[in-house]
């Protein structure tokens, strides 16, 4: 049995972490660097942080947020947000990620996840997709869930991978911060189509709902709300997996 992977995020801007709903009603959470270390110390796999101001700010990532998260890590750092060329990807990298994700810069030049997967490797490589359902279907969204990228979101992850993609960030805009549990439906129409890992995102409320989407197929998944507001911990949760049956990294 392949062992599955516990991610909070962290979702920043000007420094700051921040969590909404859908995408809005962003609120202030805490200091990047230090709620990273708390998540580091209570048994998280890796961490996920996303300047989900950067692309619609047109600037970079904030590389100095992205040195003072590293510091306090062990473990892996995906780093998202603003990486629209080559340059920006090694930045990020010599910054301390381990792996870069993409999104807008993606829709907009699908050969760059090509470029940078032949430069750094496929396992430096996530494309990060937001997806929002329109009647029977998943459109992807762009830009921080701003403008629609005329795009099927199963179709578009099976093209990320033959782009070269490592893995897949897969959001749920529908589900984002509502504790609502995963959009299975969308997982298993993604996993379905992909043979690289899905990390599921958007909708954690609690172990059932993390059971249920390894089950649907996620690889990995990832979580905000519930670990900020400190109604679980990674330890905890890992326990109550551990218990349902689902192998988890001690």
């Amino acid at each position: 049995m392949l062992t599955r992977r516990i991610i909070p995020c962290l979702d920043t801007s000007d420094g700051r972490v921040l969590k909404g709903r859908r995408f809005r009603e962003m609120r202030d959470v805490g200091d990047p660097a230090e709620l990273a270390a708390r998540y580091d110390g209570a048994g998280a796999d890796e961490i996920v942080l996303l300047d989900v101001t950067a692309t619609t700010g047109e600037r970079p990532h904030a590389a100095d947020t992205v040195r003072a998260v590293r510091r306090e890590l062990s473990i892996p750092l995906t780093v998202g947000g603003g990486v629209r060329s080559v340059g920006d990807a090694e930045r990020l990298l010599d910054s301390g990620a381990d792996k870069v994700a993409l999104n807008s810069a993606a829709l907009v030049r699908p050969g760059l996840v090509t470029t940078l997967a032949e430069r750094f490797g496929t396992q430096c490589i996530v494309v990060a997709i937001d997806a929002l359902r329109v009647g029977e279907e998943w459109m992807v969204r762009g830009r921080a869930g701003s403008e629609d990228a005329a795009r099927d979101a199963i179709t578009w992850a099976a093209e990320a991978e033959q782009l070269g993609a490592g893995e897949i960030l897969l959001t749920s805009i529908d589900r984002d911060g509502t504790r609502d549990g995963f959009d299975l439906a969308l997982l298993q129409a993604v996993t379905a189509r992909v043979s690289i890992p899905v990390i599921a995102s958007g909708g954690a409320r609690g172990a059932d709902d993390f059971v249920a989407a390894f089950g649907a197929g996620a690889d990995a998944v990832l979580a905000a709300s519930i670990f900020h507001d400190q109604d679980t911990t990674v330890g905890d949760l890992k326990r109550s997996l551990a218990a349902s049956g689902v192998e988890v990294r001690p």
